[in-house]
């Protein structure tokens, strides 16, 4: 008779994870590629469920959480019933997905994706984290479909905290919304996502004062360049903004023609407006399939630091796919939502044939990123040393901790452990950091840049571009910095709510991996050290 299997209590084995519902494929995201893989999907007899976490609650908004908002919503956005009627009406295909029956969730956001690795195989299978407003809950799923979007890049300047500095994607989902507070605006960048995002907001009933561009001439498509002069738009290349003038919120700017590596080279000029949208560089959102572990390279021709997928949008985790902006990012998906709308039915078709079912869509020939333009790396770059390095006063690159950008290439301690500067004068990268390209997370634990709410939303490319010029490398060299669920922000209210063993609680001291990290108070002694800690002796919980 064989003896019953003894598991260590303090360990996961033996312990099951509560997971509340099931579904054959979960979408994330309710743009133009997420609806038309859930909409396929559906009629193909798959069971889908698809989240969106638009509308965005206004308190999640002020934290800068999904998108770099700016304080820049007006109280239109306050009004939950009147956001969620507006984001229904602006996609035709929300509707029909609903009608072909997918399970729609507007408003619920999805802060982690974890799969059966070596270190998770106790998992029941791929398992997402979501939540509302008012709970949070595990859902299984045997396909996920990550049709997550694009975020912009930051880019800092005297006065860029002000309420009505924002990203673009940030202004067209506010004006998409009806909820976007800033009438005229300078908007800065001349990519075609930038110009995009210009012609947007016009039709919004947005003017445009001003384009401002560091580079010598603008970096977009010649057409869009064209279109938005006849339109009225003044595009000043060779400039940047030096600072957002105004007391409480942004009243105008004060831009300045640049030379060649980002000094000022003339007389400020002030423009007035209301707004600043900083569309020098949009990105893929890679948050959940990074935290995952799935491949991630930097990627010119797909907007920067993009999941790597194959011809069937498929990551390399098998049952996970991209689609859409949050698989990269070209002009003509920019221009053309049919390309996200392609590439959300070849990942179903992929699905299906892993099932076993054949499905027309197998002949959709996989639409491949544009040939570049221009070199992504330097004109981020050249962003950030012309605004950023050639600053005229120093100012928080990340807002949320306070850094700026001395001290983050310096790798200067947080200050409220009252660093005092050292005598030696070797405080470079190399020397503090090692050899090597430097790490954004080594400085991120050493400075706290890019550990604040916003998750390093508005500071993380410019970090990575701080760290390229300093060692003069192409931003490619710069490792990715570290994603880890929850990707959004989770109340305590909310993460309460998610369920757990009994025996899990139990002994939650020893889940951190340091088998002496909590002693009982009354077995403390007066001088504590870690080093006097027996690591030997067992582990008690209070």
């Amino acid at each position: 008779m064989s003896r019953p299997t003894k598991f260590d209590e303090k360990s996961i084995a033996g312990k099951e994870l509560s997971v509340e519902e099931h579904t054959e494929l979960l979408v994330i995201g309710a743009g133009p590629a997420g609806l038309s893989a859930a909409i396929d999907a559906a009629g193909r007899g798959l069971s889908v469920v698809l989240v969106d976490e638009n509308p965005v609650p206004f308190t999640t908004m002020g934290n800068e959480v999904p998108l770099h908002y700016g304080q820049g919503m007006s109280g239109v956005a306050r009004n939950r019933n009147a956001m969620m009627e507006a984001l229904i009406a602006s996609e035709p295909l929300i509707e029909a997905a609903f009608e072909a029956g997918v399970d729609v969730r507007l408003g619920t956001a999805c802060w982690g994706l974890y799969g059966r690795s070596e270190s998770t195989r106790w998992l029941p299978g791929m398992v997402a984290g979501l939540a509302d407003e008012e709970r949070g809950w595990l859902i299984g799923a045997e396909h996920v479909i990550v049709a997550a979007g694009r975020r912009d890049m930051g880019l800092g300047f005297p006065g860029w905290d002000k309420p009505g500095v924002m990203g673009a994607t940030a202004a067209m989902s506010l004006a998409r919304f009806g909820a976007l507070a800033p009438r005229r605006v300078v908007l800065l960048g001349t990519s075609a996502e930038a110009l995009d995002a210009a012609g947007a907001l016009m039709k919004a009933g947005v003017e445009i004062a001003a384009i401002v561009e560091q580079a010598a001439a603008p970096v977009g498509p010649t057409e869009m360049v064209a279109s938005l002069r006849v339109a009225g738009c003044e595009i000043l290349t060779g400039h940047v903004v030096r600072e957002a003038l105004g007391r409480e919120t942004v009243e105008g700017v004060a831009v300045c023609a640049v030379g060649e590596i980002g000094q000022p080279t003339a007389e400020e000029r002030h423009i007035a407006c209301d707004g600043v949208v900083l569309a020098v560089g949009v990105t893929p959102v890679i948050d959940l399939v990074a935290a995952l572990g799935a491949d991630v390279a930097f990627q010119q021709a797909r907007g920067g630091y993009a999941p790597v997928v194959d011809a069937d949008q498929r990551t390399s985790v098998r049952d996970v796919f991209a689609v859409g902006d949050s698989a990269g990012i070209w002009p003509a998906k920019t221009r053309d939502r049919l390309v996200s709308e392609r590439e959300g039915r070849r990942a179903v078709a992929a699905i299906l044939s892993d099932r076993g079912v054949a499905s027309d869509d197998m002949s959709i020939d996989a639409v491949g990123p544009d040939s570049p333009t221009y070199d992504l790396s330097a004109y981020r770059i050249g962003w950030v040393r012309a605004s950023v390095v050639e600053a005229r006063a120093a100012f928080h690159v990340c807002q949320c901790e306070e850094v700026t950008a001395r001290e983050i290439l310096e790798v200067r301690p947080p200050r409220y452990l009252d660093w005092q500067a050292e005598r030696r004068n070797d405080r470079s990268l190399s020397s503090l950091l090692g050899e090597g390209p430097p790490n954004p997370d080594q400085v991120k634990r050493l400075t706290r840049a890019g550990m604040g709410p916003c998750q390093g939303r508005r500071c993380r490319e410019q970090v990575a571009a701080l760290l390229a010029l300093q060692v003069a490398t192409p931003l490619a060299s710069i490792p990715l910095a570290g994603y880890r669920a929850p990707v959004r922000p989770l109340t305590l209210a909310i993460s309460s709510q998610l369920p757990e063993a009994p025996e899990q609680a139990l002994h939650w001291d020893v889940w951190f991996g340091i088998h002496p990290q909590w002693r009982p108070y009354w077995e403390v002694p007066e001088f504590y050290t870690v080093a006097t800690n027996d690591a030997a002796a067992p582990a008690a919980s209070e």
